[in-house]
């Protein structure tokens, strides 16, 4: 603290804060002479303070280890003094000048009496025992979530899609899993790494596309204290150190910019990483699973992805197989999801009509199976217990919606059902171009609001 720095501070506000009971400080010149204790060594010491100024910390305490903090500058956190019978937890820290020089030390009380220190350990101990119960709790849910047994399907596309996920799974070797968004890529990834000899280590996921990439290097390969403007005073690990020991999972990763693959290139090959900022290179042990919805070979022909970052990804191929391709799947599938919600209490729901059934296998599902699960839920609190029949479906499945590819035509319903199914389209696109408004929802439907309000419930709309 320099003299001007001082000189700007209270001098009630800097005795406060050397008095402060909670430190009981000693301050001692660089020969060892006693030029500052505070009133509250007294208990200590039994000494009044006043008698012990000017005199050398040695003659009040034979034992004290401060002339060895003068002599080294080191610091010494948390070690036990003794003195009189009576035992306290104290910090010794050398004082320095502006130039580095060792103009003094000061000696801190830290805890007062043993038990404060003992029942600290005791909550830190309480603490990590319960980190421990929450990951094995963590870790219990996830392999229960993401295990390969959880990924429903039977169809051929699915049963390959499984086969090689356990092939991968037996060796160590990069994951690259292709396909649509919404068809499981991440599920798939999650399943590989349980079944894997990693499994029980860290599973990092990083979404490649939502890095901006003056971030990227940050975030994946961490950075040393002041590596940069507004960098934490502590530094950060990145990425890739948190994954040492199990399995890095890069989602999106054809979404990188050229300039990061090289970086990522060299970080797969070599397995190490140097923090921004830093001069240590960090030798990791890590498996990377990567995934993508984009077509690399593609992107490598026009020269939007580097071939060697490519083939370095590409050892193991796994594609997750579109909705629109395993359509024998989608009962299992459906059935899967609404039993979910059964499970957890958000729905009564445990049937789904054959109609709706048909109407959903005829369905492109450009969403996939994301898709899917947002249908059955939305049907399921629409359909208040029974059964999901085709009226409680979103409009746009039912008129086929934009993308489906050649289906074979569906059976047509009874007039009636097929008048109640038209009628209900309407009255919901009335109410979406009204944003909900009953009574303008009424004006352009030409009918009275008491009308409108008796359809609702008849198509249970509300």
């Amino acid at each position: 603290m320099t003299r001007d720095v001082c000189n700007r501070i209270p001098k009630d506000l800097l005795r406060a804060l050397l008095e402060n009971p909670h430190e009981s400080q000693i301050v001692v010149d660089a020969e060892g002479i006693i030029r500052f204790v505070s009133v509250h060594t007294e208990e200590f010491y039994e000494v009044p303070p006043e008698e012990m100024i000017g005199k050398h910390i040695l003659e009040m305490n034979p034992e004290s280890r401060l002339p060895q903090v003068l002599a080294t500058g080191k610091a010494e956190i948390g070690s036990v003094l003794r003195m009189g019978g009576k035992e306290r937890i104290v910090a010794r820290i050398p004082i320095k000048n502006e130039k580095g020089e060792i103009v003094g030390a000061v000696g801190k009380l830290m805890f007062w009496h043993l038990t404060q220190l003992k029942e600290l350990v005791r909550q830190v101990e309480v603490l990590e025992n319960r980190l421990d119960y929450y990951e094995k709790e963590l870790k219990q849910v996830y392999s229960n979530r993401y295990a390969l047994d959880q990924v429903v399907g039977q169809s051929p596309a699915m049963r390959e899609a499984k086969q090689v996920a356990a092939q991968a799974a037996e060796s160590d070797l990069t994951v690259l899993i292709t396909g649509e968004t919404g068809t499981g890529k991440e599920v798939f990834a999650h399943a590989i790494h349980q079944m894997s000899a990693r499994e029980g280590k860290p599973f990092v996921k990083v979404n490649c596309a939502a890095i901006p990439q003056e971030l990227f290097e940050s975030e994946l390969f961490g950075y040393e204290a002041g590596a940069f403007t507004g960098a934490s005073s502590k530094g950060k690990p990145g990425k890739f150190e948190l994954a040492d020991g199990g399995t890095i999972f890069l989602d999106e990763v054809g979404d990188l910019p050229l300039a990061l693959q090289v970086k990522l290139l060299r970080v797969i090959q070599e397995q190490e990483v140097e923090r921004l900022g830093g001069t240590r290179t960090l030798q990791l042990d890590f498996r990377v699973i990567a995934a993508t919805n984009r077509d690399l070979k593609e992107m490598m022909q026009k020269h939007a992805y580097r071939q060697d970052l490519y083939y370095r990804l590409n050892i193991f191929r796994l594609r997750t197989p579109a909705l629109r391709e395993i359509t024998e799947d989608i009962p299992r599938i459906a059935y899967h999801i609404l039993s979910g919600l059964h499970q957890d209490g958000r729905s009564q729901v445990n049937r789904i009509s054959p109609e709706a059934m048909e109407r959903m296998a005829c369905y492109a599902w450009p969403g996939n199976v994301r898709e899917l699960r947002n249908v059955i839920e939305r049907a399921a609190a629409v359909a208040r217990g029974g059964a999901i029949s085709q009226e409680h479906l979103p409009v746009d499945l039912l008129e086929g919606a934009s993308g489906t590819t050649a289906r074979p035509q569906l059976q047509p319903l009874p007039l009636r059902e097929e008048m109640a199914l038209a009628e209900r389209r309407v009255i919901e696109k009335a109410l979406r171009f009204t944003g909900g408004n009953r009574t303008q929802a009424a004006r352009l439907l030409g009918i009275h609001r008491t009308g409108l309000h008796q359809k609702l419930r008849a198509y249970d709309l509300s």
